[in-house]
C-alpha cells in the first residue's frame, strides 16, 4: 500500500481543526497526524511527528503564525500552506509569501460548512504539491525598507517605455518575484506586468505591502490601464492578462476572466504588440503554461529568459520552455535581475 502523506493542523479554533481534518481525510491518500493550537505547540509536534505538510493558521495566541513560518523554517523546514482569515492585511499575507510557504489560501468564512466544502479540493490540492517543492530553494526575501520621501526621483522621474517585461510564474511563485523585482532597478525603460498563481482575494493587500519595499510602483493590473514606465501590474492567473494599442498609440491592459492558459496569452499578446521589445521571463512553478507564448516572443524577435531548474522550488515550468527549445537565456535566480537590466541596456 502506498504510505498516506501526512500533515499536521496548526490552527486555534476547535471547530476549524476539525473541518480542515474532515476535508483533508476524505482523500484516501491523506492522514492528519496531529493537530497544535499555536505555532510554538506546532513546531514542537513537527520535530517529533515530522508531517510532510503543514497548514497553518495566522491569528493565535502564544506564538503566531507569522514567527512560526520563520522558526519553522530554520528549525524544521517543512511546507507550509497558510489558511488564514487576514488575507486582507497587507503585512500578513505579503511577510508569510515573502518567507516562502507554498500558498496562502484564504480561509473560508460565512457560511461554514458550505464555504469550507467549496474550497475543499483547492486545499486538498495545494496540500498534496505541497509535498513536491524542493525545500532547499525555499529562502526568505531579504528587503529593505524603500524611504519615498528621498525615492522620489526614481520613481517619477521620466523615462521613456521602450520594454515590455512580462512575467510568468504559478505556484511558489510570488516568493521568486518579489525576489527578482527587488533587485531591478525601477529607472530601465519598461513596464512590467506579472502574472502569478496567487488569490484575487490576496492581491490587494499583496501590493500594497510590497509597493513599501521597492522603487518600482506596484499595481494590480485592471482594464484599460495604460502601461506606464516605472509601474509593475500584478495579476492572478485566474485571471488573463492581454495588451492592445488606443487611437493615441499607448499601450492599454485588457484584464478578462479566467483562461486555460494565462501565460501562453500574456506572452503571445505582449509579443504581438511590442514585439522585438519584449522580454519573457519565466520563473519557479508547476505546470506546462508558457510555452506557446515564448515561442510567440521568440518569432517576433523578443527574448526569452527561463529560471534554472536548479533553483525553482517547482522546476516543472521552466523545464518544459527550456527542453523544448524555447528560451533565449537559462539564469539562476540570484542572476536573473541582473540579467533582464544588461538585455535592455545592451539594446539601446
Amino acid at each position: 500500500m502506498e504510505e498516506k502523506l501526512k500533515v499536521l493542523v496548526v490552527d486555534d479554533a476547535t471547530f476549524m481543526v476539525k473541518a480542515i481534518r474532515d476535508i483533508l481525510e476524505t482523500d484516501p491518500n491523506i492522514e492528519v497526524v496531529g493537530t497544535a493550537q499555536n505555532g510554538q505547540e506546532g513546531l514542537e509536534m513537527i520535530k517529533g511527528l515530522k508531517p510532510d505538510v503543514v497548514t497553518l493558521d495566522i491569528d493565535m495566541p502564544i506564538m503566531d503564525g507569522i514567527r512560526a513560518i520563520r522558526h519553522i523554517m530554520i528549525e524544521a523546514p517543512r511546507p507550509i500552506v497558510v489558511l488564514s482569515s487576514l488575507f486582507n492585511d497587507g503585512g500578513v499575507t505579503f511577510e508569510a509569501l515573502r518567507l516562502g510557504v507554498v500558498d496562502f489560501i484564504p480561509k473560508p468564512s460565512g457560511a461554514i460548512s458550505k464555504d469550507i466544502e467549496n474550497g475543499r479540493r483547492e486545499i486538498i490540492d495545494r496540500v498534496k504539491i505541497a509535498t513536491a517543492v524542493n525545500m532547499e530553494n525555499i529562502r526568505r526575501v531579504r528587503l529593505s525598507n524603500w524611504n519615498a520621501t528621498e525615492g522620489l526621483n526614481e520613481r517619477y522621474g521620466f523615462q521613456s517605455l521602450d520594454y515590455l517585461l512580462v512575467m510568468g510564474t504559478t505556484l511558489s511563485g510570488p516568493n521568486t518575484f518579489i525576489r527578482v523585482l527587488s533587485h531591478l532597478p525601477s529607472t530601465l525603460p519598461a513596464a512590467v506586468v506579472v502574472v502569478q498563481e496567487i488569490s484575487p482575494k490576496i492581491l490587494p493587500a499583496f501590493a500594497r505591502k510590497f509597493d513599501e519595499y521597492v522603487p518600482w510602483k506596484i499595481s494590480i493590473a485592471e482594464d484599460n490601464l495604460t502601461l506606464e514606465q516605472g509601474t509593475c501590474y500584478v495579476c492572478s492567473n485566474e485571471h488573463t492578462v492581454l495588451f492592445d494599442n488606443d487611437t493615441d498609440g499607448n499601450t492599454r491592459l485588457k484584464v478578462n476572466g479566467g483562461g486555460d492558459r494565462p501565460l501562453n496569452a500574456l506572452f503571445s499578446s505582449a509579443a504581438d504588440v511590442f514585439q522585438q521589445h519584449t522580454i519573457g521571463v519565466l520563473l519557479t512553478g508547476v505546470g506546462d503554461d508558457g510555452a506557446e507564448g515564448f515561442s510567440r516572443i521568440r518569432e517576433k524577435s523578443g527574448i526569452t529568459i527561463a529560471q534554472s531548474t536548479d533553483t525553482c522550488v517547482y522546476p516543472n515550468l521552466t523545464h518544459n520552455v527550456i527542453s523544448n527549445g524555447l528560451v533565449d537565456v537559462v539564469a539562476e535566480e540570484n542572476k536573473m535581475a541582473g540579467i533582464i537590466e544588461f538585455m535592455m541596456k545592451e539594446a539601446v
